[in-house]
């Protein structure tokens, strides 16, 4: 008797809960009607808006079972998403020490190892979106669609530092369906997230979730230290609990009206697999970089010429500033870039801070075109998300305790 009450009671938990989710996707619905690519050999390691048509219609869902409703809302979705997304196999060069296809060769005889990852149709010029790290250094492309017809595909343009890149099909029209782009700036914590790309090679494979953080800041394997020692992140990182595993990289992170609102990038796991904790890369990123490299074939990111650190109240302690001082240290200038030409000053003192030496004393980067910096990471998403390379921006700056106000024009972030 009890095992059979707590079981109804869950029951009824369990569709309570249901119910709650579903009453805000149905809702939206009703309105409008990783980075890890699967190979044999370790990958390494971001628009204007596109021409595509505006929202995909969703069909509305009936019905008072909120467990009906809920499965119902995420079929209409993937109806309306998995033709836009593709599968991606790439042939790269190999040592030898992986997986090798005797049936392909390269210009130098090395043996050739398979790699698979996601994309999704931009336009209906053929061009496809996926990270960089899908398609980086490959001698082959081949994109398959969700009718299991294959075309082979060429690199039109990459961005290491934003680990995004575009390549292209000579597809019929009838492969072609542009995804709808959403708004990742309108994002919550607790929204529905749904991934849907080709994990482990398993074309067409939908997870969800939610949105489960926002504006992270994910350093870039990608991106090789350049020769300034300055080392660079992906800022406003999406981070969700759809399960995100190798092969989804390149995929789309949608919201609940089936629009992109992130490229799948990444994933933490101790493991290599799905613990929870995917992330994308937001759309704002995705809806700046994406026509440059269609138009031009690269992206020029801005560029201050620092390196910097998060003010923390031992810092501002040690620099005799207010303990709830926050900003941007600036640690390092370099020499001749843009920071350096307008004056900026780098930290010059070492001290000890709970054990541990830091270099101190430097101007502290407090706002940027009037708007308030926190840390290094909100400077480095109001550069990639507000500003381009050639433009004047003002700068509040702390400099020996005293405010002021610096002009500096950005430049472009060096090319790796």
């Amino acid at each position: 008797m009890n095992k059979k009450t707590f079981s109804i009671t869950s029951i009824i938990v369990i569709a309570m809960l249901l119910l709650a989710a579903c009453s805000g996707v149905t809702g939206a619905l009703a309105n409008t009607g990783t980075k890890l690519a699967q190979s044999s050999q370790q990958a390494t390691a971001a628009p204007s808006t596109n021409s595509s048509p505006t929202a995909v219609p969703i069909a509305v869902i009936s019905g008072s079972n909120p467990l009906t409703a809920y499965q119902d809302t995420l079929q209409s979705i993937y109806s309306a998403v998995s033709p836009s997304v593709v599968s991606i196999m790439v042939l790269t060069p190999s040592s030898g020490t992986t997986s090798t296809f005797p049936g392909f060769s390269s210009g130098n005889s090395s043996q050739l190892s398979e790699a698979l990852g996601s994309g999704f149709v931009w336009d209906m010029n053929g061009h496809i979106v996926t990270n960089d790290h899908v398609v980086s250094g490959a001698t082959t492309i081949e994109v398959t669609f969700t009718d299991g017809n294959t075309y082979s595909a060429t690199v039109v343009g990459q961005d290491p530092y934003s680990d995004l890149a575009v390549i292209q099909v000579n597809a019929p029209a009838s492969e072609l369906h542009p995804v709808s782009m959403g708004d990742s700036s309108q994002l919550k914590v607790g929204d529905v997230a749904i991934a849907i790309g080709n994990p482990f090679g398993l074309s067409e494979t939908m997870t969800a979730g939610i949105i489960s953080g926002l504006s992270r800041d994910i350093s870039n394997s990608q991106v090789s230290q350049s020769t300034t020692g300055a080392s660079y992140s992906i800022p406003d990182v999406i981070q969700t609990d759809a399960p995100i595993n190798p092969g989804n990289s390149g995929g789309v992170l949608v919201n609940d009206q089936g629009q992109v609102v992130g490229v799948t990038y990444s994933l933490e796991s101790a493991s290599g697999s799905s613990s929870g904790i995917g992330f994308a890369i937001p759309q704002q990123i995705v809806s700046k970089v994406v026509p440059s490299l269609i138009s031009s074939g690269s992206y020029s990111h801005p560029y201050l010429g620092i390196t910097g650190t998060d003010m923390t109240s031992d810092i501002a302690t040690a620099m005799k500033l207010p303990a709830e001082t926050h900003g941007a240290l600036v640690v390092t200038v370099v020499s001749g870039g843009p920071a350096a030409k307008a004056g900026l000053q780098g930290s010059n003192t070492t001290v000890t801070i709970n054990g541990v030496q830091a270099v101190v004393g430097g101007d502290v980067i407090t706002a940027i075109n009037g708007q308030s910096i926190s840390s290094m990471a909100d400077l480095i998403a109001y550069l990639e998300l507000n500003a381009q390379a050639g433009q004047t921006v003002s700068l509040t700056i702390l400099r020996n305790g005293q405010s002021m106000n610096v002009s500096l024009t950005l430049g472009t972030r060096p090319a790796q």
